[in-house]
């Protein structure tokens, strides 16, 4: 997979992949949490294993694969598309605290997006209230002109970062562990890409029960460092 980026498209990717982004990602582990509490996950093989498994069959790839139609959207200046799909994803959150979740980083991100880029605004206003964080991240990532599967990779690999850094927190583990971990994905990420990228939207599934199990018992948590 060949991927191709001027200096502005780079750095405007590592921009909205940063976890320095005002979107208070560091505050969700989906789910991971209960699953520490409850000793589903105690190691680095455990919380390896999870995380293959979500990117080979879990929801994250269902954010990934409306991020391809939203780009394509906001390309072709199809206003009706955008909210569509906006609308789809908040349907297939399976639980309160994942809408949840998806709903205050799009909004965070969205409201940063009308400052940065004003000219984003018509975009954002046509996806409607609330709005998801796949959704704004599309946005941006198209109204900049970032080749596409740049756009999932960072995507992707921002959401395994962000649940790399729970689990060093929550297991625990050491630093150096957890980049180890996030250098094995590599491969994974990036045929992962691939596959989403000829996903048709009759292909649009996923297999989370495990996820969605987790993120319902974390709602009745008694003590909880994560808001999901």
């Amino acid at each position: 997979m060949e991927i191709t980026l001027t200096h502005s498209n780079f750095l405007a990717i590592l921009q909205l992949a940063s976890p320095a982004l005002p979107v208070g990602a560091y505050g969700y582990s989906e789910g991971l949490e209960m699953l520490v509490e409850n000793g589903t996950i105690t190691n680095i093989e455990n919380l390896k294993n999870w995380l293959k498994f979500e990117l080979m069959y879990g929801s994250i790839r269902l954010d990934a694969a409306v991020m391809v139609r939203v780009f394509s959207a906001v390309q072709m200046d199809d206003m009706e598309a955008l909210k569509r799909w906006n609308l789809w994803l908040s349907a297939v959150r399976d639980t309160e605290e994942l809408r949840a979740a998806s709903w205050q980083m799009g909004r965070s991100l969205m409201q940063l997006l009308g400052k940065l880029e004003p000219e984003i605004l018509p975009l954002i206003h046509a996806v409607g209230y609330p709005g998801n964080y796949a959704i704004a991240f599309a946005i941006a990532c198209s109204h900049w002109d970032i080749n596409i599967q740049a756009a999932l990779l960072a995507y992707l690999h921002s959401w395994a970062n962000n649940l790399i850094t729970a689990g060093i927190k929550l297991i625990p583990l050491g630093q150096t562990v957890g980049q180890e971990l996030l250098l094995s994905l590599q491969p994974l990420l990036t045929s992962t890409v691939g596959e989403i990228l000829t996903m048709e939207d009759d292909d649009l599934g996923c297999c989370s029960w495990g996820l969605s199990l987790a993120s319902m018992q974390h709602e009745t948590q008694y003590t909880r460092l994560f808001r999901s």
